[in-house]
C-alpha cells in the first residue's frame, strides 16, 4: 500500500508494466531496479540507459535583475554563464550548510531554469521566494515559479547516447555540448535537451510537458532496443553515481554540511562580493575545514558498506558512512564518509563496522571508478 502523501511521477504505470520494483524515495513512489542493478549499471557503463527523473523540481527565475539576484543565492558565478549554458551550483541556508545542490542553465537574457533535488522542491522555493526582492510594479518584478507539475523528465545516459540522440532528433540535429542546453522538437513536442548527467558518461537530460511523458519514454526505449538499451532505477543510479563520487543530497549533502567539507569548493566563487553563506565559507578556507568527506574501498573478502555503519580509526570510533555500496564497475565494496582532519590519506587504513565485526578498508583518491581509455 502506498502513503498517500508519496507522489507519483506521469510514468508510475509505465514502471509498474515493464515490472519496475517500487519504493518510497524523496516524497515519491519511484522504481529501485527493473532488472538487476548490476544488469541496468552495465548498460549505462558500456551502451546505454534510461532513468526517469520527472521527479526533481523545475523552478524558474525571470524577470528583470534574475542574474544579479540569482547570484547572491547561488554559490557559483552566474556572470560566466552565457545562454544557453548551465552549471552545477549550491543553495546553502546563513551558516553555509547546504540546502540542495543542483544545476542551473541561463535560457534566456533574464531567465533561469533549476533543476533541483526532488525531495527539496519546496524548501528551496520557499527559501528562494523568502529572500526574493519587492518591487513597486508587478509588471517589473522579478519571478520565481515553481513549474515542476509541468515537467517530466528523463536521464540517458551512455557511450551510445549520441546515436540514440540521431534516433530521436535526426541525424542533422546537433547534440548540445557539455553543460548545454538546447531547444529541440520531438513529433511536434517542444523539449529541453542539457548535456548533463549524474553517472560518470556521456549523457543528456531531456524536459518535457508531464502529459507526454508516456509518449516520449517508450520511443526512447523503442528507438534504443538496437543500442541494447535498459530501463535503470534508484539503484543503479546511486552505484554508478558512487562510483564517480558524486554527492547524494540526504547523505552526502545536508545541510549539516557545507561544500567545503565536502570537497566541492570548485563550485563555490569565494571571489563574488555576496552570496548567503560566503562569510563562513571564507572562515572555513582560511582555517581549513573541521572534517573532509573521503572515498574508500573495502578490502579483502567484506559484505558491502551500507550509510550509517560506523568507522574506526586505530580502534577509536571517527564517523559514520553517508553513503555505502557494492560497486558493479570495480567489483568491491565503496563509499564515502566525514572523517575529522586532517583526514588519513589516500592508501591509509581504516576500519567498517558491519553487523558487530570490523572490516578493514583503505581510503583512496576520487573518483573510485576511472574509465578505461
Amino acid at each position: 500500500m502506498s502513503h498517500p502523501a508519496e507522489k507519483r511521477t506521469p510514468l508510475y504505470d509505465e514502471h509498474l508494466r515493464l515490472g519496475g520494483r517500487i519504493i518510497p524515495f524523496g516524497g515519491w513512489l519511484m522504481p529501485v531496479q527493473y532488472s538487476s542493478i548490476r544488469e541496468e549499471h552495465e548498460a549505462v557503463r558500456n551502451r546505454v540507459g534510461v532513468f526517469d527523473i520527472s521527479h526533481m523540481g523545475e523552478l524558474v527565475v525571470s524577470g528583470p535583475g534574475a542574474r544579479e539576484w540569482l547570484n547572491t543565492m547561488l554559490t557559483n558565478n552566474l556572470e560566466r554563464l552565457e545562454v544557453g549554458v548551465g552549471q552545477y551550483t549550491f543553495l546553502l541556508n546563513d551558516k553555509a550548510g547546504v540546502i540542495d545542490d543542483l544545476i542551473v542553465y541561463r535560457i534566456e537574457e533574464e531567465k533561469f531554469f533549476l533543476v533541483v533535488n526532488a525531495a527539496r522542491i519546496e524548501e528551496d522555493f520557499a527559501w528562494l521566494s523568502s529572500h526574493q526582492p519587492g518591487s513597486a510594479s508587478p509588471a517589473t518584478a522579478l519571478r520565481i515559479e515553481d513549474q515542476s507539475d509541468s515537467y517530466g523528465g528523463l536521464a540517458i545516459q551512455g557511450p551510445k547516447v549520441g546515436e540514440l540522440f540521431a534516433a530521436l532528433f535526426g541525424a542533422e540535429k546537433e547534440m548540445p555540448a557539455r553543460n548545454r542546453i538546447g531547444s529541440f522538437e520531438f513529433e511536434g513536442t517542444a523539449i529541453l535537451v542539457a548535456r548533463t548527467g549524474y553517472t560518470g558518461e556521456d549523457g543528456i537530460e531531456i524536459f518535457f510537458p508531464s502529459s507526454a511523458a508516456t509518449k516520449i519514454w517508450k520511443e526512447v526505449l523503442q528507438k534504443g532496443e538496437s543500442l541494447g538499451i535498459r530501463p535503470c532505477g534508484l539503484g543503479a543510479r546511486d552505484t554508478l553515481r558512487l562510483e564517480m563520487c558524486y554527492p547524494l543530497n540526504g547523505s552526502d549533502l545536508s545541510p549539516g554540511h557545507n561544500p567545503i567539507e565536502a570537497g566541492l569548493g570548485f563550485f563555490v566563487d569565494l571571489r563574488k562580493p555576496n552570496f548567503i553563506g560566503r562569510e563562513q565559507l571564507l572562515r572555513e578556507k582560511e582555517q581549513g575545514p573541521s572534517r573532509r568527506l573521503v572515498a574508500f574501498k573495502m578490502k579483502g573478502k567484506a559484505p558491502p558498506p551500507r550509510p550509517h555503519y560506523r568507522i574506526f580509526r586505530d580502534g577509536v570510533a571517527v564517523g559514520e558512512l553517508t553513503s555505502g555500496t557494492l560497486s558493479p564497475s570495480l567489483n568491491e565494496g565503496i563509499g564515502m564518509a566525514y572523517l575529522p582532519s586532517p583526514p588519513p590519506k589516500p592508501g591509509e587504513e581504516i576500519e567498517i563496522e558491519i553487523r558487530g565485526q570490523k572490516f578493514p578498508a583503505v581510503i583512496e583518491k576520487k573518483p573510485l571508478y576511472k574509465k578505461r581509455p
